[in-house]
């Protein structure tokens, strides 16, 4: 019984003595619990203002906000041309530059038919040696070019060890995915400058924002794109020019396949959700599911992210 009772005794001593430290850290554990609510209701509204609101309150049209033609880089992406479809709905005329014409005469005769919009093919020689802008100069010359959007490459999805890939096919990809895109936006600006109006859309993947094993291409042109949207947002926003970087989950579910569903929409349903963001928000997935998968991703840390990773690498190589 002496024993209980000196241990009962030891014990609210050390419960008296320890009483400061275990309300300090009751007072931090309330703080950080309060801090991610916070987080979780900013992330709610933003979620609500991109991907609700604009669709559900009348803006003006995109040709009054921005201008009249829209050039498409990247239009063999299916994305792209869901994309140039949507902008064709609301009455944009579209530029597609691209290596291969007969390709996209059926697109461009289709779009033309449908929306009574005006549709030229640029047919220009984008290989690493011989690039050539002066086609598109000249395609530029006079119109009111109010939309620049660079794909990126979907093939890149595929999982491929850097050091697997053939050393031509890398520098093409290179050169297509992060290059070219630089170039079109350095041909497409100044004329946007002039009017004080514009749009940049560069569409790459949600994979810049954490590494994936087996898709280091994939991962470092994503990040190019992201970052150089977000560069350019700072350096010409305060000059009418709206900088857009959408960074959608799962690039592969762009194409049509059997896995199409919430999370993998069809590429004209990506590009109406999308194309409602525009003059929103400077960064997003452009799909509120999407959204979703984003906001998880950042609770998780990188350490586990990459633990992860590493587990799931030798499933995928199998």
């Amino acid at each position: 019984m002496a024993v209980v009772d000196s241990f009962q005794f030891l014990y609210r001593e050390i419960s008296r003595s320890c009483s400061f430290y275990l309300e300090t850290l009751a007072l931090v554990g309330a703080l950080y619990t309060a801090s991610k609510v916070v987080i979780l209701v900013r992330d709610c509204c933003t979620l609500v203002r991109v991907h609700l609101l604009p669709r559900m309150i009348p803006t003006k049209r995109l040709t009054q906000k921005f201008g009249d033609w829209a050039v498409i880089n990247g239009a063999s992406e299916s994305v792209a041309r869901a994309y140039a479809e949507e902008l064709a709905r609301h009455g944009v005329s579209i530029i597609f530059v691209t290596q291969d014409n007969a390709s996209f005469r059926d697109t461009a005769t289709s779009l033309s038919q449908s929306y009574g919009v005006e549709t030229v093919l640029v047919l220009a020689d984008l290989s690493l040696n011989l690039l050539d802008s002066k086609p598109i100069k000249e395609a530029l010359r006079g119109k009111d070019i109010g939309f620049l959007v660079n794909c990126m490459d979907e093939s890149l999805a595929s999982p491929q060890n850097l050091i697997e890939m053939p050393e031509q096919g890398l520098l093409e990809l290179v050169n297509k995915n992060v290059a070219l895109a630089t170039l079109m936006t350095r041909l497409v600006l100044p004329g946007m400058l002039e009017r004080c109006r514009g749009a940049v859309v560069n569409i790459s993947s949600g994979a810049c924002c954490r590494p994936l094993p087996g898709r280091v291409t994939l991962t470092a042109s994503a990040g190019y794109l992201d970052h150089f949207s977000r560069a350019l947002h700072l350096e010409y926003s305060g000059r009418g020019i709206f900088v857009q970087s959408l960074i959608p989950f799962q690039p592969s579910s762009s194409t049509a396949s059997s896995r199409q569903g919430w999370f993998a929409p069809k590429p004209d349903v990506y590009a109406h959700h999308a194309i409602s963001t525009l003059g929103v928000s400077h960064r997003t997935t452009g799909y509120w599911p999407h959204t979703l998968q984003y906001a998880l991703m950042r609770c998780i840390p990188e350490w586990i992210w990459v633990l992860g990773s590493q587990h799931l690498q030798p499933t995928m190589a199998q």
